[in-house]
């Protein structure tokens, strides 16, 4: 679909009322993640069932509209994942299309570091944070 007004007609066209009555739902959608990343890929943030299920945590169960009809936020939520995708993924979904890269995973594990029972010598003491963050000798 696009832009969150469309989207907004859409709901108008679904439910009554006017645009702005939806406008925030469906702006909580999209506007964090288009400013990090303007293609498709924005919706992995939130176009997804866990998405929805936050939406009505942000906004609560119902919303009441100009017209005094209340609408369930969750169903303004699915029709906006569906009007996007066509379908309702998980969360899981998007992330299996993520191509794992070696700089997503820790080179190095810090525990032996910090952890004086990892290295197996109780009386070690942990290393000073300073030359964990690389900032020692």
């Amino acid at each position: 679909m696009g832009h969150c007004y469309h989207h907004a007609l859409s709901s108008v066209r679904t439910w009554g009322g006017v645009p702005e009555d939806y406008l925030p739902l469906h702006q909580w959608f999209d506007q964090p993640s288009k400013e990090i990343t303007a293609d498709f890929r924005h919706r992995a943030l939130r176009h997804h069932a866990q998405g929805i299920f936050e939406l009505e945590r942000a906004f609560g169960a119902t919303i009441t509209i100009s017209t005094g009809r209340v609408v369930p936020v969750r169903l303004i939520g699915e029709r906006h994942v569906r009007e996007d995708l066509g379908f309702i993924p998980s969360f899981a979904d998007w992330v299996r299309c993520i191509r794992p890269e070696p700089w997503m995973g820790r080179a190095q594990p810090i525990h032996r570091e910090v952890d004086p029972f990892a290295a197996g010598d109780p009386g070690r003491q942990p290393a000073p944070a300073a030359a964990i963050a690389g900032e020692g000798p």
